[in-house]
């Protein structure tokens, strides 16, 4: 194999987030009285997550911030009387039962036996945890490690230090990341200077400064540059 240590990011990379987070947002609503809430307020929930979660990214806000300011944001623009805490607690707790994988993600890792594995990702530690351990990948993984637990996150160099420690490796020049992001996943890489792999399996256009070691539109993809 050409590399030892593959990182792999959870979210859009081996597990569906997408289908995760709308079973979650249904069954929330539905337990609070709003069977049609996922589908009325879905897409402003959307925006308003992913402006947090680039606020996390960039060190504007925490994670315990984010679990409940998004739902403070969303029940205030449409003016729900919902408690945002109330919310959050079964949004999570929902969203911690979604194991849904991408296609060819469990074939993936039964091909790579031969490497040492184990997921990075900007997470809550409990549902990330939850949705791994529920998973066909729940004994996969040498080392789990989540944003929340390290203290700093993709693309912070501190999240590479503290996967590097716990997985006992030096060697940059033996390890690949593999990710969907190329703010998080890929620059991360970078500045840590290791080897990346973007998947990109919608055909997105790069972002101007940041370029991948590779490139790949589906999981089975890996296979060809990991051996």
């Amino acid at each position: 194999m050409k590399y030892e240590v593959i990182l792999f990011d959870a979210d859009d990379t081996l597990f569906d987030y997408g289908m995760a987070e709308s079973r979650a947002l249904y069954n929330a609503f539905a337990h609070f009285g709003l069977p049609t809430g996922a589908e009325d307020y879905a897409a402003s929930y959307k925006e308003i997550n992913a402006a947090l979660w680039k606020d996390l990214e960039q060190g504007r806000t925490t994670s315990a911030v984010l679990r409940v300011e998004r739902f403070n944001r969303l029940f205030a623009a449409h003016k729900l009387d919902l408690s945002p805490e109330a919310f959050s607690e079964a949004y999570l707790k929902f969203l911690g039962e979604g194991t849904f994988l991408i296609q060819g993600a469990v074939e993936l890792c039964r091909e790579l036996a031969g490497c040492r594995l184990a997921v990075i990702t900007n997470g809550i530690k409990d549902v990330q945890l939850s949705r791994i351990q529920g998973s066909p990948l729940s004994s996969t993984f040498e080392q789990i490690i989540i944003s929340e637990e390290a203290g700093c996150q993709k693309p912070e160099r501190g999240i590479f230090d503290y996967a590097f420690a716990k997985l006992g490796i030096s060697d940059r020049s033996k390890v690949l990341i593999v990710g969907d992001s190329l703010t998080s996943d890929i620059q991360g890489g970078i500045n840590y200077g290791i080897d990346t792999c973007w998947f990109n399996p919608l055909g997105k256009e790069g972002a101007p400064g940041i370029h991948p070691t590779y490139e790949i539109r589906e999981l089975s993809e890996l296979l060809q540059i990991t051996r």
